[in-house]
C-alpha cells in the first residue's frame, strides 16, 4: 500500500509510513517547484539527514534544465509556455519581487536566461516554507508535467 497526501518534505514521508505502515509514497503537489524532494527522499530512505537547500541561483539553475527539458517534448514556445506555471511554485518565498512576474511571462530561452541571471544568485533557501503547502488545492492535472519529466529522466 502506498501512502498519499501532504508530503512537502522528505520527513512527512517518513511520518507517514512510521504512522501508517504503508509500503512508500506518492508524491502531488509537494514537488511542484521542489524538484529536488526526490533527492531528499532518496537520502531520508537511506537514514541520511542531509538534505537540499538551494539558493535562488541553483533554483535558477533547475529552472533552466526543466524548460530545456519540456522544450525537448515538443519545442521552445510550447515547453516555456507550459513552464510559465512553475514560476510561482520554484520561487515560493524567495526575494525576486518584480522578477516573478517576468518569469511567469517568459517567451523565449535566451529571456530565460537573461531572468535567471538578474536573480540574487546568492539568496539562500527560505526556510520559512519548510513543509508548507504548494499548488492550488483541488486543481486537476497539475502533476502531468512533472510526471513526464520524471518518466522521460527514468527513460520510461
Amino acid at each position: 500500500m502506498l501512502g498519499n497526501g501532504d508530503i512537502w518534505e522528505a520527513e512527512d514521508a517518513l511520518k507517514m509510513m512510521d504512522q501508517t505502515g504503508c509500503a512508500g509514497v506518492v508524491i502531488g503537489r509537494g514537488c511542484l517547484g521542489r524538484p529536488w524532494l526526490f533527492g531528499d527522499l532518496a537520502a531520508a530512505f537511506r537514514g541520511e539527514e542531509l538534505r537540499l537547500r538551494p539558493t535562488l541561483g541553483e533554483v535558477g539553475r533547475m529552472i533552466l534544465r526543466h524548460a530545456e527539458l519540456l522544450a525537448g517534448l515538443s519545442d521552445e514556445r510550447h515547453g516555456l509556455t507550459d513552464l510559465r506555471k512553475h514560476m510561482a511554485w520554484y520561487f515560493k518565498g524567495y526575494p525576486v519581487g518584480e522578477l516573478r512576474r517576468r518569469f511567469a511571462m517568459v517567451s523565449s530561452m535566451a529571456e530565460l536566461e537573461g531572468l535567471v541571471a538578474e536573480l540574487d544568485a546568492d539568496a539562500g533557501f527560505p526556510v520559512t516554507e519548510l513543509g508548507t503547502p504548494r499548488g492550488r488545492q483541488g486543481s486537476r492535472g497539475q502533476g502531468r508535467a512533472a510526471l513526464r519529466l520524471v518518466r522521460r529522466h527514468l527513460g520510461l
